[in-house]
This record gives structure tokens, C-alpha cells and sequence, in this order.
């Protein structure tokens, strides 16, 4: 196929040059190729495609001079300059001279600088990259037009590839909005983009309160006499301090006069330094025919990882990879697409989670001790953990998992080892006079395996392997309070005198052979209930044999499912009542920990969504009337509990959807809960309803725990896709959740807490009859 002769492009006019509408290349001929923004993304790609076939025709497009720049340095960490030098050397080699490289991060905070090694980042500026950019654009017979608009893309219609490389404020995304489906998520605080003279000798996060609130500062060297120095706080604070209305000379003389001390005397830099909101910017799609967003135009990520213009020029990486391997440009962005999008919301989760740290600082400043809040910081985007900055900065985490260890001897009265202290997960941890060895907790699974109610053989061997297999707990299945409470009929229960021997048989054999503890969760399935088995169809209803189902108000949960009746206050006496009789049962067959179901659509988590509750009484309206009836199965369950054991609550901190629980509900349950006499609270999230979106994600549920357990001021649980030893040990660590709870990872390794032990280098006990195993290495395991 003929290619189109590139269009004339002298100045601030363009001149379209006869061409087609093409999906197919001709490669042997080179292709013609447009970027709109002469950004890195931009650039970089018009290299990496020129230096790969100089017969490729490239135009790139910038509004702004070439010696125009918006902020003041950026940042790379290592593995990205290897993928830099991987794809141009020679760019690789021009940015390598020119940056600033430093192992090190400082963390200022309660009067004290925390250091950690071993990071290893480079910081340049802004505009040195550019002018690389540019440079090599130009060597390589780039051609490139600043300072010119583009206000439509139908001069560019003989290219065979445009690029929307033009950054946030996009006008290729925002013109063509129905082809990308943008959406745009403004964060509340807010930002200004400084500079400063002061070399930072590492890269350093400050936390300084003054009268107005904390403020954060992000900083970084980017050549021997620069430095970047992002300052952030709330809006609230921001418009407390007379910001809201200041000018470049307000903010900098603030600045300077804030962090003088850190400054040391040096000057605030001003460059367009306006405060701002941060936009996390998303695409439901990145091309549309031959036209493709790239780099801030796509998607954005949070300043406080340090990725925009690493995705920018990855983002350039992949897509000239794609369009090597395939002759047609649509297929071309597809495989584009499908190959670099999954890559990047990996980074914009890691980032959600980091912005938020940031936003949410006043969270930890003040209650979090500095080694901590260091800790916490260093591994807020979930993507560093305890495993990783072990390597990296052995002397810090020996520091913290010391720090650690002592907190948990001060709090169980137990003595810890101190030479060399336990990895967090195997410190002891009380609940009233309940002590645990470990923070492993094995999450109620239901097993549908049950007869009536009563557990037998299976739950003995699932229950008590996973015992053996090391965890400081675990809980057994969903146990229903009342024949009518079951979700199906293979649900355990704790209704008729039957089951209390059997249960009592396993909690023997917990006590006897092992030293884990063991508790069971109580619970009534409402709406949820008279439902096939797990493997015959997920809360699928009974086609026979079913029971009346009762629920917060009659809503049903699918469509086909019973409709539930409204409970009335007889029913409300009945169940607290059932709640109650279970919870004696549960004392006499020995467990050690009573959980109560306030989650995942159930019948007390129907009173307090407002999806599920749509009753006009007493019971329904605000949040307080919601968590009555709850409430009040809470006292019953908690009056007739032995006070020296403690009581969770398993709660659903979001329902995921408009209109339903969300995290700030989730705090106000909480505290709620401790007032009456809680002692942990089990913070999962969403299955209030049936079209609940599917979230997922390392640790997806985690900052929920976080947040209840700081805000709300009580130890909690968390749960959600955890599952290596060292993901549990940079949540406790941290902060996020005194215990942390395994399902799947369980299902797939009974044993996996003696597993991990094994592997950090911990003597678990092992039961007399497993003597021999104490000294057996299986080949192969490291």
C-alpha cells in the first residue's frame, strides 16, 4: 500500500497533504506517525520508532516553546533506567549523565530523621529531559513543530498513526470523549509544585504541623544544586492558612518561612506554581481506529510514587514494540492495549493506596511512634513490603521487627526472643485473657458439609489440620444460630443439643494437640438463606425443600431468590434470642472466641446497609437506627460470653456501590461496637448484593483495616487476598491490622503458617508426634 506524504507543518499553521483513512501499513515504506505533545511520551516514542526505520515518517506537535516546562525535576528508580537503556542506549546514556543518583530516603517526623538505604533513585530536571528528548528527536530527523494548537485531527487524516501525547488537560481525550470514555477522579487535597536550591541529600518526605495542620513535603535532588519540593496538605488546612487566595510570591514566602529550619537558609523556586487538585485519570479505552492516548493523556498516577513520566515513557516502550510485531495499526494498539493496561492499573492501585496515604497523614501523625510511621510510610503503596525492604535495609527492619517484638511483650506479658527478634507474624498477641502465639489467623470457610447443623469428620480433619499447621487461631465456619438461619442446608449450627459434643470433639482436639486457639462465628443468613450447596450454584435458591427467609425488609437477593419477610419485633426477640442461645452452647463446648456476622448481606448486615434496609421504622434511616437491632444481638451475645473472653465482629467496611455502607460508616460501627464491649472487629467489604463489582487486588480490602483500626481506636483483622508471610508482616508492621486472616492460601496449605516459619528462620513447635519432621528439608524447598 502507497503512504501518504507527511503534511507541511511550519510554525503555528498546518497544511493536510492529500492521504487516506489506512488501518494497514506498509512497513518496507516506513509509516507516517503524528504525536500530538511533545511531552516525553511523545518524544520518546517518535525516537524509539525513528531509530528503529529511518523511513518512518514522524511529526511531533507541541503548543508550548521547546524551553517551556511545568514543574522542576523528575524521578526514576533503577529498574526503570534499565528498561530505558534496554530500549535506546543512547537516551539511556545522555539521561544517565545527566541525573542525580541517591540510595536513600529521610523521613522527618516527631522531631526526628529516619533514614532507610537501599532504594536506589535518580532524579533529573524536567527540562534536561526534554532537551534530550528533543535533541535525539532532532538527530535522528524527527520532525518537531512547537508552539503549535491543534484544534482538530482532520489534517492529520494521511498519517497512519496519531498519538494523543498531550498530557493531563488532554484536548485529543477531552475532544474525543465518546471514543475513550474518560473519567476522572479529583482528590481533595492540595499541591503545589516548588523548588529549591537546598540539595537534599536523599529523597525526603517531611511532616511539619503548625497552627493551621500538617503539612507534607515531598522532595528530591534532580542536579547538584536543585532540588523538587512538592508541598501537600488538606484543603482544610490549605484554606485555614490563607492559601485558597495566595499568588506564587504568597505561597513561596509561606513556604520559606514553614521550612525554614529545613531549608536552611536557601530560597523557594517558583515555576507556574499554583496550587491544584490532583487528577486520577482513567480510560475505559486508549484507542479509537488508528489513534492512540499515551503517558498523562491515559491515565495518571500519583505524584507521591514517582511514576508519570516512567509510564509516559513506558507506555512509548510498549506501544513501539506492538506496532514492530504487526503490520496493521488497529490490531497493532489493540495487542498494545490488552498488554499495557493491566500493567498499569497494577501502578494506579499501588498509587490509589498511596495518594490516600498522604491524604489521610493526620490518620497516623501523632499516634503512630516514629520507627512505625517510617515503617508505614516506606510501605504505604503495598508494592514494598517487610520481605522487600529486608533486603534492601536490613538494620531498619531488624529495628522495626525489635520495636515490634517489644510492643508485644509489653502488651501479652509474655517474653519475646529480642536476639534476634521474630518477624511480627510470630509475636503473641492478647484479647482479654485469650493469648495467641501468632498473628495467623485461619478464616471461617464454609465447608457445606454438615448434616442438620452438626459438624463431623470433615470439619474435624479441616479444622484440626490447619490447627497443626501452626496458626495462633482458628475460626470455625459460619454457624448458624437457628435452623432458619442456614444459608444452605450443609451449614454447621449451634441450634440443637447435638451439636454440642460435636463441636466439642474438635475444640478438644485443637486444645489437646496443638497450641492454637479456636473460635467459631455465629451468624443468621436472612435473605441469603435456603440456598443450594457452594459447587451446585452460589447462592442459587432451593429448587425443594427450602424455608421462609426473614431480612431487614423484604428484598430479595437475586431476582429469582425467595423474597424475604420483613422482620417484625417478635422476630427481633426470637433472634437475639437464638444469637443468645448460641453463644452458650458455644462457651460450653470450650472455644475460645466468639465472632458475630455483621457482614456480606446476612441478616444483621441487612439491617445496616442502606441498600438492604429500607424500613421506616426505628430500625432504618440514618446509620444509628440501622445499627440498633444489630446492637442489640451484640449485648445479648456479650451478656451471657464470659467476660475473660473476647468477642469480633466481622463487619463490611464498603458495599462498593452508590448509596450503600461505606468506609465512614464503617468507623461510626466500630466505634459503636468498642463502646459496647467489642473487642476486635474483622473488617471484610461488600456482598451486600448481589450485583456487588468484583474487586480484587493484592491486599484490596487491607486500608479498610487500617483506617477502622485507627480511627475508631480498636484492634482489628483484616482479610483479602493475602497470601505470602511477608504481605502478613508488613501489615502488622505497620499498623494496618493486629491480626491477619488466610482463606484460600489455607484451602491450598494446611500447613502454611509452619511453612512460613520455616522459611524466616522461626522454631515452631511441632506436636511429639511429628518429631521427625523438625529436622526434614524436602529437596528443593529453599
Amino acid at each position: 500500500m502507497t503512504i501518504g506524504r507527511s503534511p507541511s507543518i511550519v510554525g503555528t499553521t498546518v497544511t493536510r497533504c492529500p492521504g487516506d483513512d489506512r488501518a494497514s501499513c506498509d512497513y518496507n515504506r516506513g509509516v507516517k506517525i503524528v504525536s500530538i505533545g511533545g511531552g516525553p511520551a511523545g518524544l520518546y516514542f517518535a525516537i524509539l520508532m525513528k531509530n528503529a526505520d529511518p523511513a518512518h515518517d514522524i511529526t511531533v506537535v507541541e503548543r508550548n516553546r521547546p524551553d517551556d516546562t511545568f514543574g522542576f525535576g523528575v524521578v526514576f528508580s533503577d529498574a526503570t533506567l534499565d528498561n530505558f537503556r534496554e530500549a535506546d542506549p543512547e537516551t539511556h546514556s545522555a539521561i544517565t549523565r545527566a541525573f542525580a543518583h541517591w540510595d536513600d530516603i529521610d523521613i522527618h517526623y516527631g522531631g526526628q530523621v529516619l533514614t532507610s538505604t537501599g532504594h536506589g533513585f535518580s532524579g533529573m530536571s524536567r527540562q534536561a529531559l526534554l532537551t534530550i528528548l528533543q535533541e535525539r528527536c532532532a538527530a535522528l530527523g524527527v520532525t518537531l513543530c512547537h508552539q503549535t494548537e491543534v484544534a482538530d485531527l482532520a489534517p492529520y487524516g494521511d498519517a497512519d498513526l496519531v498519538l494523543g501525547a498531550d498530557g493531563v488537560n488532554s484536548w485529543v481525550r477531552t475532544a474525543h470523549a465518546g471514543w475513550f470514555g474518560p473519567r476522572i477522579d479529583w482528590r481533595p487535597n492540595r499541591f503545589v509544585w516548588l523548588g529549591t536550591t537546598f540539595p537534599f541529600r536523599a529523597f525526603t518526605f517531611i511532616f511539619k504541623e503548625d497552627a493551621h495542620g500538617l503539612w507534607r513535603v515531598h522532595a528530591y535532588r534532580y542536579d547538584g544544586r536543585h532540588s523538587t519540593f512538592i508541598l501537600e496538605t488538606t484543603e482544610a488546612t490549605w484554606r485555614r492558612a490563607g492559601l485558597d487566595g495566595a499568588d506564587e510570591a504568597a505561597t513561596k514566602a509561606f513556604a520559606e518561612r514553614l521550612f525554614a529550619r529545613e531549608l536552611d537558609g536557601h530560597p523557594i523556586l517558583v515555576n507556574r506554581s499554583l496550587w491544584r487538585a490532583f487528577p486520577t485519570i482513567r480510560n475505559d479505552r486508549w484507542h479509537h481506529g488508528k489513534v492512540v492516548l499515551v503517558g498523562d493523556a491515559a491515565h495518571t498516577a500519583h505524584f507521591s510514587i514517582g511514576s508519570g513520566t516512567k509510564l509516559a515513557m513506558e507506555d512509548a516502550i510498549a506501544l513501539a514494540g506492538a506496532l514492530r510485531e504487526r503490520r496493521d495499526v488497529p490490531a497493532a494498539l489493540a495487542a498494545y492495549e490488552a498488554e499495557r493496561r493491566p500493567q498499569v492499573e497494577a501502578i494506579q492501585r499501588a498509587a490509589q493506596t498511596s495518594l490516600e496515604w498522604f491524604e489521610q497523614a493526620e490518620r497516623y501523625h501523632g499516634r503512630l511512634e516514629p520507627v512505625q510511621m517510617a515503617f508505614s510510610l516506606l510501605t504505604r503503596s503495598l508494592r514494598v513490603s517487610h520481605d522487600n525492604l529486608k533486603a534492601r535495609d536490613p538494620k531498619l527492619v531488624a529495628t522495626v521487627d525489635a520495636w515490634f517484638a517489644a510492643k508485644a511483650a509489653t502488651q501479652t506479658g509474655r517474653v519475646v526472643p529480642s536476639a534476634p527478634p521474630p518477624p511480627p507474624m510470630f509475636t503473641p498477641f492478647r484479647l482479654r485473657e485469650l493469648v495467641l502465639d501468632n498473628r495467623v489467623v485461619v478464616s471461617p470457610m464454609c465447608q457445606y458439609s454438615a448434616e442438620d447443623g452438626t459438624p463431623n469428620d470433615w470439619h474435624l480433619v479441616h479444622l484440626g489440620s490447619r490447627a497443626v499447621g501452626g496458626a495462633g487461631l482458628v475460626i470455625a465456619e459460619m454457624t448458624d444460630v437457628s435452623r432458619e438461619g442456614r444459608i444452605s442446608p450443609g451449614c454447621t449450627g449451634l441450634y440443637k443439643a447435638e451439636h454440642l459434643p460435636a463441636w466439642k470433639r474438635i475444640v478438644d482436639f485443637v486444645h489437646g494437640a496443638t497450641r492454637a486457639r479456636i473460635g467459631v462465628q455465629i451468624a443468621h443468613a436472612g435473605r441469603k438463606g435456603a440456598t443450594r450447596l457452594m459447587w451446585q450454584g452460589m447462592d442459587e435458591p432451593l429448587d425443594e425443600g427450602g424455608w421462609a427467609l426473614i431480612a431487614a425488609s423484604a428484598i430479595p437477593y437475586l431476582p429469582h431468590s425467595r423474597v424475604p419477610r420483613e422482620m417484625t419485633r417478635a422476630d427481633m426477640d426470637a433472634v437475639r434470642d437464638d444469637f443468645a442461645r448460641a453463644t452458650r452452647m458455644a462457651d460450653a463446648a470450650g472455644f475460645d472466641l466468639i465472632e458475630i456476622h455483621f457482614a456480606h448481606g446476612y441478616l444483621l448486615a441487612s439491617f445496616l446497609s442502606p441498600l438492604t434496609n429500607r424500613r421506616r421504622d426505628e430500625y432504618g434511616g440514618a446509620l444509628a437506627n440501622r445499627l440498633r437491632f444489630p446492637l442489640e444481638v451484640f449485648d445479648a451475645v456479650r451478656a451471657v460470653w464470659p467476660a475473660a473472653k473476647p468477642i469480633s465482629v466481622r463487619i463490611s467496611a464498603t458495599d462498593w456501590m452508590a448509596g450503600g455502607t461505606t468506609p465512614d460508616d464503617a468507623v461510626e460501627i466500630a466505634r459503636a461496637l468498642k463502646s459496647h464491649g467489642c473487642d476486635i472487629v474483622d473488617v471484610s467489604a461488600g456482598h451486600a448484593v448481589a450485583d456487588t463489582p468484583t474487586m480484587g487486588g493484592r491486599l484490596y480490602q487491607t486500608p479498610f483495616s487500617d483506617r477502622v483500626r485507627h480511627e475508631a481506636g480498636i484492634p482489628t483483622m483484616t482479610v483479602g487476598n493475602i497470601a505470602s508471610y511477608a504481605d502478613v508482616n508488613s501489615i502488622l508492621a505497620a499498623g494496618r491490622a493486629d491480626l491477619c486472616v488466610l482463606a484460600r492460601a489455607h484451602l491450598w496449605d494446611p500447613y502454611w503458617t509452619r511453612h512460613a516459619a520455616y522459611a524466616q528462620g522461626v522454631d515452631l513447635p511441632w506436636p511429639d508426634q511429628y518429631g521427625p519432621a523438625r529436622d526434614f528439608r524436602p529437596r528443593g524447598w529453599r
